[in-house]
């Protein structure tokens, strides 16, 4: 059994940075695919970012040179630093660790860009 639990979220003026944590327990991270995503209101749950256990990094359109996600395999904890922050990035950030039939969620943590 894995536990993910987010933080970092706030509020962040447009043009701003944040950076989000998720620290896991229960199992090694370095052995899971782990990623972020999240969902705005009214809106699916989407990808943002994701990262292998070799290293390997994926990112959706909107966010690509914006955001890096990143793993600390020794603390057991990823990371999201966003930079140059949008109105439209607004959204509850979750992290997901998945290995083979294994699918594990936080809880997720409030981002909101607004002036």
């Amino acid at each position: 059994q894995v536990q993910l639990v987010e933080s970092g979220g706030g509020l962040v003026q447009p043009g701003g940075s944040l950076r989000l944590s998720c620290a896991a327990s229960g199992s090694i991270l370095s052995n899971y695919v782990m990623g972020w995503y999240r969902q705005a209101p009214g809106k699916q749950r989407e990808l943002v970012a994701v990262t292998t256990p070799g290293g390997g990094t994926l990112y959706a359109e909107p966010v690509k040179g914006r955001f890096t996600i990143s793993r600390d395999n020794a603390k057991n904890t990823m990371y999201l630093q966003m930079n140059s922050l949008k109105p439209e990035d607004t959204a509850v950030y979750y992290c997901r660790a998945t290995q083979t039939t294994y699918d594990y969620w936080g809880q997720g943590t409030q981002v909101t860009v607004s002036s």
